[in-house]
């Protein structure tokens, strides 16, 4: 039998995902084959910070998270980056590996992006070999990772203005513009908003990054569980600084995470003088922007309000009851995403003789 023979034997046995996988690491990832021609265009994939951060957001989606926090900050020349989410999570014997090429728990979900093609498992190789360092900082199977990667802004670039947040235009055609510059800012924005429906996603200094995972971790965990937890590492990532019983665990916590959070900054985050962030989407609409729904890059412009009907008698029609009851909802979305709670919910609209009354059922975030 010819190698050409045995190629197609295997392949109409096996199908095409044997002759894609190199080696089988085990706990679902796999090593793809790859041209050396793509490896080394990988080591050109990261030309800026910008380009670090996207990666990096774009990884967590592929990794189904559904918040991501994102820590920056910079001392000197060197630029330091932490990405906390709760996505699938890596298995501890492939905490360094997956900065390996071709190394992908994706074997079938390579797709295109506004961004480029993603799933090869050349991202974080890309990431490593442009990088001073990059590596897994706390990470297990559904449980969320978190990774930290530190560059010499002399080899890998960003945008000079770091601090301006994008502002938006509204177009002729009604839809809304980003503007600003390019940097790591608007890079987060722009993902945040591609992916509204999908993520939240928030971006801070390191200390608001780590006062929003506890504000996150203290709104989503029972009070026995903050009190009496046995293990912290069995604990999501993103919740394990809320079970910190002083700000000395806290420090601690935050380090085995990646974050760099002194005893002194801790004590504030902890009695409430640091505040959580808001989430990129609520900061984004703080500057007008408003999407009704749309895709992203086609937002339409808000409504207008209706006038004030009169209201003697305190008659509601049909109509005007479900667009009171929606206006409450979105209202209500924008509350729930500070304090992680569900904002899928349904008001209850009861019409009085003298009054309406609205009840909102609270839930946490599971």
């Amino acid at each position: 039998m010819d190698g050409q023979t045995l190629t197609t034997f295997v392949e109409s046995v096996c199908g095409d995902s044997h002759l894609r996988v190199e080696t089988d690491l085990g706990d679902g990832f796999v090593r793809l084959r790859s041209a050396e021609a793509e490896r080394r265009q990988a080591a050109h994939d990261i030309r800026s910070t910008e380009d670090i951060v996207i990666e990096m957001l774009r990884n967590a989606r592929d990794a189904q998270a559904k918040n991501v926090f994102l820590a920056v900050t910079r001392e000197g020349g060197r630029r330091r980056l932490v990405m906390v989410d709760d996505g699938c999570g890596i298995p501890a014997a492939l905490h360094g590996r997956v900065f390996e090429p071709r190394v992908t728990s994706k074997l079938d979900t390579m797709h295109l992006d506004k961004w480029g093609v993603h799933g090869r498992g050349m991202a974080l190789y890309s990431i490593a070999v442009n990088a001073e360092s990059a590596r897994v900082a706390a990470s297990a199977p559904g449980l969320g990772s978190s990774l930290l990667v530190e560059t010499d802004l002399e080899r890998v670039g960003e945008k000079t203005d770091q601090s301006t947040f994008p502002t938006f235009e509204q177009t002729e055609s009604g839809a809304f513009a980003m503007r600003g510059p390019r940097n790591v800012l608007r890079t987060a924005c722009e993902f945040a908003l591609e992916h509204r429906h999908e993520c939240t996603v928030y971006c801070g200094s390191a200390s608001d990054v780590a006062a929003t995972l506890y504000a996150f971790g203290y709104a989503t965990l029972s009070a026995a569980m903050r009190a009496f937890c046995p293990d912290v590492g069995a604990l999501p990532v993103c919740k394990r600084l809320a079970v910190a019983a002083d700000p000395s665990a806290f420090a601690q916590v935050a380090d085995s995470l990646g974050l760099d959070v002194s005893e002194r900054t801790a004590r504030r985050i902890m009695d409430g003088s640091i505040p959580p962030l808001d989430s990129l989407l609520d900061r984004i609409r703080a500057e007008g922007f408003e999407d009704e729904g749309a895709p992203a890059g086609g937002a339409k412009a808000p409504r207008r309000p209706k006038p004030a009907r009169d209201a003697r008698g305190l008659k509601l029609s049909a109509e005007d009851a479900v667009e009171l009851k929606g206006q409450v909802r979105s209202a209500f979305a924008d509350i729930a995403r500070r304090y992680y709670l569900e904002e899928d919910v349904e008001p209850v609209l009861r019409v009085g003789k003298n009054a309406l009354h609205i009840t909102i059922p609270v839930e946490k975030l599971r």
